[in-house]
């Protein structure tokens, strides 16, 4: 069942982002990606608002928290993800994994892509 959940939200988050990153560039129509940057903050907010709602103020039941953390939010953009556990790593004290973490990941990504194009050449 929870399974199902992810894969619904997951599946509702990949064509939220679609429909959106198309309407930035249709109104933008720039070369930078601004749809990608739009749909990465905005998942970003909208997941520090139900982590913090979920925190301080609403009982979220783990089912809803798994299809719209993970499963919505999980296909709309992980950068949220991403920016979630880099963000509770700070407010635990732990700067060294909070650098490690933001550092690494867009060193590796990057590093991974090329790598990636490269054996594909």
């Amino acid at each position: 069942m929870r399974l199902a959940l992810i894969a619904v939200g997951g599946a509702l988050g990949s064509v939220s982002r679609y429909l959106l990153s198309m309407a930035v560039l249709r109104a933008t129509g720039s070369l930078f990606p601004a749809g990608t940057f739009v749909v990465n903050v905005v998942g970003c907010v909208v997941f520090g608002v139900i982590a913090g709602a979920a925190e301080q103020r609403v009982q979220l039941a783990p089912d809803l928290r798994l299809f719209l953390l993970v499963g919505v939010l999980g296909g709309f953009t992980t950068f949220s993800s991403y920016a979630f556990e880099s963000v509770s790593l700070i407010r635990d004290g732990q700067f060294v994994w909070a650098s490690i973490n933001v550092i690494g990941q867009v060193v590796a990504g990057l590093i991974g892509l090329a790598v990636g194009f490269a054996l594909m050449r």
